[in-house]
């Protein structure tokens, strides 16, 4: 269940001391061909760590044969010595590989690079880089699973996932559990596939993938520095999927880690999904989505079991979507507690015990629909985030 399962691939997690904790927070994926395409997706933040700056640059050539992953500093805000930083990395990670495998052969621009933690803080260059060095010394196709925890900041647990084609895999892992709001989420993903593909297909299928799973989870609506998505393709078992087959193993890659972070969110009791109906178009839907998935008052509400629809109607209110206020519906797990922009059945059939809450708006306006998930605004994720630096 991780980056390993496909063909051609090799992953390290190691402990460097970057952690005060002491846990693993090095990893290392290296991508054994004989293919090396590589696509990704990157933060929208106007404000980007040199990680994704580097990493941005590297995709552009179409070719990755190792990412390099650290958790216990973001490299965000630290200026030119942040990114020289990150560029003496990947030329570490590229020697140290070639030393141990000559026939590797790398290039510090094969190299993508990525952090999470804390940002304004330069990294302990001499620890990450010693860290380097171990886990080039522990690659092993049964390395996924310690490279999933190494990359983890709040997390409570590693995230994977496999999904299987006809004769190609894909597998993936993710980190993220605050900070999680489009363009994507606060998170650090590898997606992998032994398939064969070009950088272009790639590009393609990780765009749509993303667009309809990681950017539809909006836990906090705060939007990381450090956001990246990676697909690299080995091509080792030899197999040309069709695009469509790709994207759907891809995209169903991308829901499972996607779901996984969402559940995971910080101090988060309540895992809801917003689906929205009846939206002139798919823009709309998640415009409005969105709208009810950051409102903090929703979410309070959803924290202390109150079936709250008139916040949900003032929230869907605050969007530019095609709707006539007297012509929505909000139904909170199946209860129709809003019929019409008014109150419907009684709101005390609405059951919130469970972790699980569907809140389904109607737009009575087109035939499109969008679905945003996020998580209820708890006690802990205040004392978490207010604790977080110290």
């Amino acid at each position: 269940m991780s980056v390993t399962v496909p063909q051609g691939f090799r992953a390290a997690g190691v402990a460097a001391g970057l952690k005060a904790s002491g846990a693993a927070d090095v990893a290392l994926v290296v991508n054994d061909g004989p293919q090396a395409a590589v696509a990704g997706v990157f933060t929208a933040n106007r404000v980007k760590a040199a990680p994704v700056l580097w990493t941005q640059q590297v995709v552009r050539g179409g070719a990755v044969r190792a990412v390099v992953l650290n958790s216990g500093g973001a490299n965000a805000c630290t200026g030119p010595a942040g990114f020289q930083d990150t560029h003496a990395t990947a030329e570490h990670v590229a020697a140290a590989l070639t030393a141990a495998e000559p026939g590797l052969a790398l290039g510090a621009g094969e190299v993508a690079v990525c952090s999470t933690g804390l940002i304004g803080e330069r990294l302990p260059m001499t620890a990450l880089l010693a860290g380097v060095d171990a886990a080039v010394g522990t690659l092993s196709t049964a390395g996924g699973a310690p490279a999933a925890e190494a990359i983890m900041t709040t997390d409570t647990r590693p995230k994977t996932t496999t999904v299987q084609g006809a004769g190609w895999t894909v597998g993936g892992m993710a980190k993220g559990a605050g900070m999680l709001a489009p363009a994507l989420a606060t998170m650090l993903c590898v997606i992998t596939t032994d398939a064969v593909a070009d950088p272009e297909v790639l590009s393609g299928v990780l765009g749509e993938a993303c667009r309809v799973t990681f950017d539809r989870i909006d836990s906090d609506g705060c939007m990381s520095t450090n956001d990246t998505v990676l697909l690299l393709a080995s091509g080792a078992s030899g197999v040309t999927p069709g695009p469509g087959e790709l994207a759907a193993a891809v995209t169903a890659a991308a829901h499972d880690l996607a779901q996984q972070l969402i559940a995971d969110a910080e101090g988060a009791t309540k895992q809801i999904a917003i689906e929205v109906v009846g939206a002139a178009g798919e823009d709309d839907a998640v415009e409005v989505g969105r709208a009810v998935a950051r409102n903090n008052l929703v979410k309070t509400a959803l924290f202390g079991n109150d079936p709250n629809w008139g916040r949900i109607l003032a929230a869907v209110g605050t969007t530019a979507a095609a709707f006539e206020p007297d012509g929505v519906d909000v139904a909170v797990n199946g209860v129709w507690v809003c019929r019409d922009g008014a109150a419907a059945e009684d709101r005390s059939k609405v059951d919130l015990t469970g972790r699980d809450v569907t809140i389904r708006i109607d737009l009575h306006s087109g035939a499109a629909s969008a679905t945003v998930w996020t998580n209820d605004l708890s006690h802990a994720y205040v004392h978490e985030n207010s604790a977080y630096s110290s």
